[in-house]
């Protein structure tokens, strides 16, 4: 017969542990205890390291009492352990309830003398006063009562009493989280002074502030050599008295310096009011120059923060230019141009926005806040994912209308060199129900070669196409260049292309990789109109796309180009971030058909159920 494992009773919360105490330590410690079941010192999960809390596990429940009794207080490994009653409710521990907060505590008084003093109001959940690494208390501590009427009862009682020679303040514990700071109407005794003369005694102090009320105390903060530290403290006994003097005394002159007084403050509060002001004086300054940053990215590595300044320099009065480093030195490829006017600052945008600057276009906006930024990625990112489900219906593939315009409309594009995007209606690439035919170009290329006479070298193209791709079944962004080219073929090149050999087209190898063709490409981005830009951006990229996917090509680069000019750069740049984008497209395509055929289902039931009602 299988015997039932045993079930501990009873489990018990061990804090303030040494670091090195292990659960071997633990369990010694407590073995005294027949009914033991077993011990657990809590650890990182990523170090390994001591949390310097535990828990131990009992059978019997006395057993459990009586080690709370027999081990609070006690030492484990040279240093008092606290012993109480496990909660595994992380709202009731962290609610507060019969916390009471103790300070102004004698050096003599340690956790076990504080128990004994308050336990009289109640059953006492945990006691402990808060003591410095060297085991020394730090004059304040914590007792946690079952009930809140015995918390109650302490307080009414204990404070203000004397314990151990000194007067106990006792009060309700308040999280730091929810502390207010004080009021400017608040009543306070105590002040701080600083910018005192070294050559201020004491005695000067007294009698200069004396004029204002009674002094308790007043004392100058001193180094190891007996100096002055230029800082000191003045209590009032009276809070007006108090006032008085700061209001009096802050910026008057006192030997050969500027006094300043102010209320005295916690280290914590001080830090709290700095925060505080500082991020007044941020705001105010977004505020400020909220129009007037503009940030600029696809910087070339070379520019420093004067040539960024002195290229923009041309549209205004600049109050900062920087280029963003790391670490090292090296640039992050980002920057901010500062201007004092938002007048000034669109100028730049419209300006400057991609214009080649040593071999790469520049990306110019209106700075955003990190936040805004993220709300407005957010926003368009749920716009764009909109436009490729929702449309699909309407526009096939969900692309924009700016470049796959409706059926029977035509473009308000500018005749030009290039690619020109036909309408839908009169596209022979498309059939009857608006879906492309994959075997036939859906794009009608030009005839007008876009090479500059330039001197750039042969160099293998990593998007190259071949001349011989048979006419019915070519990638729609194929080109047909016009005879004769002077620029990068010779005239034999071209007769042997016109004779059906394999080699490559000039223009497709000028955009090969390395720098002669990001400075080709770049240099025909310059000269090109936006929409020219983005003609050549697609032909750059069909052949690299059609690598990943050659069935989806077409689409998935008709969907790229609705990007920002510079980051289609920085695509053909990185293959890495390429096929990550690729496979980006293929999730919306894959979204925009399951919706399409949702709607085509619900169209055909329509259908069927309008037959059998006629």
């Amino acid at each position: 017969m299988a015997v039932a494992p045993t079930v501990p009773a009873a489990s018990l919360y061990v804090g303030d542990l040494q670091q090195d105490v292990t659960d071997g330590m633990l369990f010694d410690a407590f073995s005294e205890f027949k009914s033991l079941a077993s011990v657990r010192i809590c650890r990182d999960s990523a170090t390994g390291r001591s949390l310097c809390y535990g828990y131990v596990n009992f059978i019997s429940r006395q057993d459990a009492i009586r080690a709370i009794e027999v081990k609070n207080h006690s030492k484990v490994n040279g240093k008092v352990i606290r012993v109480m009653w496990s909660h595994r409710d992380s709202d009731a521990r962290r609610s507060g309830i019969g916390n009471v907060f103790v300070k102004n505590l004698s050096d003599s008084i340690d956790s076990m003398k504080l128990q004994e003093n308050f336990q009289k109001f109640g059953n006492i959940l945990s006691c402990k006063v808060v003591t410095s690494q060297d085991g020394k208390s730090q004059g304040y501590g914590f007792v946690q009562f079952e009930s809140e009427d015995s918390a109650n009862a302490a307080i009414e009682k204990l404070n203000g009493s004397t314990l151990g020679g000194k007067q106990m303040y006792v009060g309700k514990f308040v999280r730091k989280s929810d502390r207010a700071l004080p009021s400017h109407e608040a009543k306070y005794t105590n002040l701080y002074m600083k910018n005192v003369d070294a050559d201020v005694s004491e005695e000067v102090l007294k009698e200069k502030f004396s004029e204002y009320g009674k002094i308790l105390s007043l004392v100058i903060s001193k180094d190891e050599n007996g100096a002055s530290r230029g800082f000191g403290f003045v209590n009032f006994e009276n809070p007006d008295d108090a006032k008085c003097a700061m209001e009096a005394l802050n910026g008057s002159q006192l030997g050969s310096k500027v006094l300043y007084v102010a209320r005295a403050q916690k280290k914590s509060e001080r830090k709290e009011m700095l925060r505080r002001q500082f991020e007044e004086k941020r705001k105010a300054q977004i505020l400020q120059y909220q129009a007037s940053n503009v940030y600029v990215k696809n910087i070339d590595d070379e520019i420093t923060d004067e040539d960024l300044r002195k290229h923009f320099s041309q549209c205004g009065t600049i109050t900062s230019a920087k280029v963003m480093r790391n670490d090292k030195g090296l640039s992050k490829g980002f920057g901010f141009v500062c201007f004092s006017t938002p007048d000034e600052a669109n100028k730049a945008v419209n300006s400057f926005h991609g214009f080649i600057l040593r071999r790469k276009p520049l990306f110019v906006a209106i700075a955003q806040r990190k936040e805004e930024r993220e709300a407005h990625l957010k926003i368009q990112y749920g716009q764009h994912m909109t436009g490729f489900a929702g449309q699909s219906a309407v526009i096939p593939g969900g692309y924009s209308p700016l470049y796959y315009p409706l059926p029977g409309v035509v473009p308000q594009i500018p005749a030009g060199p290039g690619l020109m995007y036909q309408p839908l209606g009169i596209r022979p690439g498309w059939r009857d129900n608006g879906f492309a035919d994959r075997y036939k170009p859906a794009v009608q290329p030009s005839a007008v070669p876009l090479i500059p006479n330039s001197p750039t070298p042969h160099r293998q193209s990593r998007g190259r196409m071949n001349s011989n791709v048979p006419q019915g079944g070519g990638p729609p962004y194929a080109l047909h260049l016009q005879q004769p080219i002077h620029s990068v073929a010779s005239s034999k090149d071209i007769s042997t292309q016109q004779k059906g050999s394999p080699s490559v087209q000039p223009f497709l190898v000028a955009a090969g990789p390395g720098v002669e063709g990001s400075d080709m490409l770049s240099s025909l981005l310059a000269a090109a109109s936006p929409e020219q830009q983005k003609q050549m951006l697609g032909e750059r990229l069909y052949p690299l796309v059609s690598q990943h996917k050659p069935d989806l090509a077409a689409k998935i680069t008709g969907m790229l180009l609705e990007m920002d000019n510079s980051e289609l750069l920085l695509l053909l740049d990185s293959p890495e971030s390429l096929a990550a984008k690729v496979e980006e497209a293929v999730e919306v395509l894959k979204l925009s058909k399951a919706k399409l055929s949702n709607q085509d289902s619900l169209y055909t039931n329509y259908l069927s159920t309008g037959v059998a009602v006629n």
